[in-house]
């Protein structure tokens, strides 16, 4: 089995509501999400695929629905607010976490049809959530 894993790197705002420490509270996060693609056979150029092929699909989903967003869950109190301001932001079924935001990506990634082995999300130098299927 091979596998590849390309890089990419956004900015978002959240905050989790019913956490019980300063999670609650909005803030923002810069993260990485590393993107590792699997083959069991390499294409005619020796390749897994293009690292582009990779980039170009995340980056604009990222850039559509993740980037420079606020993320909240659908219930959050705060959301009239921002409609009401005009603010862009995106309300979510599940709570904003960094699990949740790496199974998003990864289901996006094999939804345009490639062969995903898992998606890491740095939410902090020192921390991160990983979404795979076995």
């Amino acid at each position: 089995m091979h596998i590849i894993t390309k890089e990419v790197y956004f900015c978002y705002g959240h905050r989790l509501m019913n956490h019980p420490g300063k999670c609650r509270n909005l803030h923002g996060h810069s993260v990485k999400a590393s993107i590792s693609i699997k083959r069991d056979q390499l294409n005619d150029q020796g390749m897994v695929c293009d690292f582009s092929d990779i980039r170009d699909c995340v980056e604009s989903f990222i850039d559509e629905h993740l980037d420079h967003n606020f993320l909240l869950h659908k219930d959050d109190p705060i959301i009239p607010l921002l409609e009401q301001n005009q603010e862009r932001f995106l309300a979510l079924d599940e709570h904003p976490t960094a699990e949740i935001l790496s199974k998003m990506i990864y289901q996006y990634i094999k939804s345009a049809g490639f062969d995903i082995d898992q998606v890491v999300l740095w939410e902090t130098a020192s921390a991160y959530a990983c979404y795979r299927e076995d």
